[in-house]
C-alpha cells in the first residue's frame, strides 16, 4: 500500500511540475499564428492596418506572379484577393483604412514605372494609375484623412523630386512639392485632424532632412536638419495639436535624432549617440502626445527603445539576447503602452516586446523556420495585437494575432523571454481556423487529469 501511495505521490508531483512548466510557457500574450498565403513566393513588403471594428487588412506582394495581393479578416474568416494582376504590380505597397473600413493601397507598377492606387468600395476594387509621368511611385507612403480622402507622397525617380497626390471629389490632384536637387526619397506622410498633409523626406543632394506641409493650399518647405549626413529612414507622426514629430538617422555620427515643430520653431535633439544606432526607426505618438521610438543598435545588435516623458528622453535596451531588433515596428495602445514586433537574427524568429509597469516582457511569437523579417504591427481599439510578417524559408505571408485583448498592466513578474506554443491551424468548411495555445493547454491539462484518474483506478484494482 505504501509503495502504491509513493507511486501516486511521484506521479502527482510530476504532473504539478508539468502544469507549472506549461503555465510558464504560456505566460504573457497568447498568440494565434497562421499562414495566410502560401501560393508561391508571397508576403514580402507587407503593410497592415486595422479598422474601427478590429479587422486586420494586409497588402503584400506576390513575387512569383508579380501581383498586388490583399488579405482581410472578417467574422473570423480570412479572404485573400489578387487586387492587381496587370504586369509587375504591387511592390512596396502602403495601406491605410478609412473610417468606413475601406482599404486604400498605394503601390509601384514595375512594368510601366508608375504610381498606382487601389481602393475597395462596395465590394469592388477600383484601380487607378495615379501618375505615369516617367518613372514615379517608388517608396510611396499613404494616409487617409477624416473624410476618407487618400494622400500619397512618393519619389520621382526620373527628375529626382518629391511628389504628392490627393484624391478630391473623384479627381487626382498631383503636385511636385520639391524639385530643388535630388529630393523626396524615403518620404513619410501623416495627415492632421484638419486634413493637412505633413511629409518628411531626404534631400539627397545636400544630405539633409526636409519637411513639407500643405497649409491653406500652399506648400511650406523647410530644411529641418543640415548638420552632416542626416534624414535617412525618417518616420513622421502628428500629435493631437497638429505638431509634426520626426525620428531619423544621423548618417555622419550614426545617431538617432528627433525633431519637432513647436510654435513655429524646429527643436532638434540627439536621442541616442551610444554607438551606431538609429537606423530603421519606427515612431508613434500616444493620446497624451508622448513620443515612442523603437530602433536598432547596430553596434551591439540590440533592440532599443526611447520615450520622451516630461521633456526627458528615457532610453532602454529592450532585448540584447543575440542579434535582435532589426526591422522593428511599433504601435501604441489607448493607454499609451508601446508594443514592438521585431526580428531575431540569431534564431531567425519573430519576437514581440511590451512595456508593462516599467518592466519589458519579451516573447518569441513564431520560431518555425526563418520568420519575422519585415514585420508590421497594429493595435486595434479593443487592444488586440495584429502582426503581419514574412516567412523567408517558405516564402509565405504569415499573421499573428493575440487571442484576447492585451492589458499590459495586468501582466506581472520579472523580465521574461518565452516561446509561445505554436497554434494548430485547421481548414474547415468555413475557412482557416486556429486553435490557440491557451486552448491547447486546457486540453493538455484535461488529458493529464484523466490519466491520473485512470492510473488511480488501476492501482486500486491491483
Amino acid at each position: 500500500m505504501i509503495k502504491k501511495l509513493h507511486k501516486i505521490s511521484l506521479l502527482l508531483s510530476f504532473v504539478i511540475l508539468l502544469i507549472v512548466a506549461i503555465a510558464q510557457v504560456s505566460y504573457g500574450v497568447t498568440w494565434n499564428i497562421g499562414t495566410l498565403d502560401s501560393g508561391g513566393d508571397v508576403g514580402a513588403f507587407s503593410s497592415i492596418a486595422v479598422d474601427a471594428s478590429g479587422n486586420p487588412h494586409i497588402s503584400y506582394y506576390d513575387n512569383m506572379n508579380k501581383d498586388l495581393k490583399y488579405a482581410v479578416k472578417s467574422s473570423n474568416i480570412w479572404a485573400i484577393t489578387t487586387v492587381d494582376p496587370d504586369g509587375d504590380a504591387g511592390a512596396l505597397s502602403s495601406i491605410a483604412v478609412d473610417a468606413s473600413g475601406n482599404p486604400h493601397i498605394s503601390y509601384f507598377d514595375g512594368t510601366n514605372f508608375d504610381l498606382k492606387y487601389a481602393v475597395l468600395s462596395d465590394g469592388v476594387w477600383i484601380i487607378e494609375t495615379v501618375d505615369s509621368d516617367t518613372a514615379v511611385g517608388g517608396l510611396s507612403s499613404i494616409a487617409v484623412d477624416a473624410s476618407g480622402n487618400p494622400h500619397i507622397s512618393y519619389y520621382d525617380v526620373s527628375n529626382g523630386g518629391l511628389k504628392y497626390a490627393v484624391l478630391s471629389d473623384g479627381v487626382w490632384i498631383i503636385e511636385t512639392v520639391d524639385s530643388d536637387g535630388n529630393v523626396g526619397d524615403f518620404s513619410s506622410i501623416a495627415v492632421d485632424s484638419s486634413g493637412d498633409p505633413h511629409i518628411s523626406y531626404l534631400d539627397g543632394t545636400n544630405f539633409d532632412l526636409k519637411y513639407a506641409v500643405l497649409s491653406n493650399g500652399v506648400w511650406i518647405i523647410e530644411t529641418v536638419d543640415s548638420d552632416g549626413n542626416v534624414g535617412d529612414f525618417s518616420s513622421i507622426a502628428v500629435d493631437s495639436s497638429g505638431d509634426p514629430h520626426i525620428s531619423y538617422l544621423d548618417g555622419t555620427n550614426f545617431d538617432l535624432k528627433y525633431a519637432v515643430l513647436s510654435n513655429g520653431v524646429w527643436i532638434i535633439e540627439t536621442v541616442d549617440s551610444d554607438g551606431n544606432v538609429g537606423a530603421l526607426s519606427s515612431l508613434a505618438v500616444d493620446s497624451s502626445n508622448r513620443l515612442h521610438i523603437s530602433y536598432y543598435d547596430n553596434s551591439n545588435s540590440d533592440l532599443k527603445y526611447a520615450v520622451k516623458s516630461s521633456g526627458t528622453w528615457i532610453i532602454e535596451t529592450v532585448d540584447s539576447d543575440g542579434n535582435v531588433g532589426d526591422f522593428s515596428s511599433i504601435a501604441v495602445d489607448a493607454s499609451g503602452n508601446p508594443h514592438i514586433s521585431y526580428y531575431d537574427g540569431t534564431n531567425f524568429d519573430l519576437k514581440y516586446a511590451v512595456l508593462s509597469d516599467g518592466v519589458w516582457i519579451i516573447e518569441t511569437v513564431d520560431s518555425d523556420g526563418d520568420v519575422g523579417v519585415l514585420s508590421s504591427i497594429a493595435v486595434d481599439s479593443s487592444n488586440r495585437l495584429h502582426i503581419s510578417y514574412y516567412d523567408n524559408m517558405k516564402y509565405d505571408l504569415k499573421y499573428a494575432v493575440s487571442s484576447e485583448p492585451v492589458q499590459p498592466k495586468s501582466l506581472s513578474g520579472q523580465v521574461v523571454t518565452t516561446t509561445v506554443p505554436n497554434t494548430v491551424a485547421v481548414t474547415t468548411a468555413s475557412g482557416l481556423q486556429f486553435i490557440s495555445g491557451e486552448t491547447a493547454i486546457i486540453v493538455a491539462a484535461f488529458i493529464i487529469l484523466v490519466s491520473i484518474g485512470v492510473f488511480i483506478i488501476i492501482q486500486r484494482r491491483n
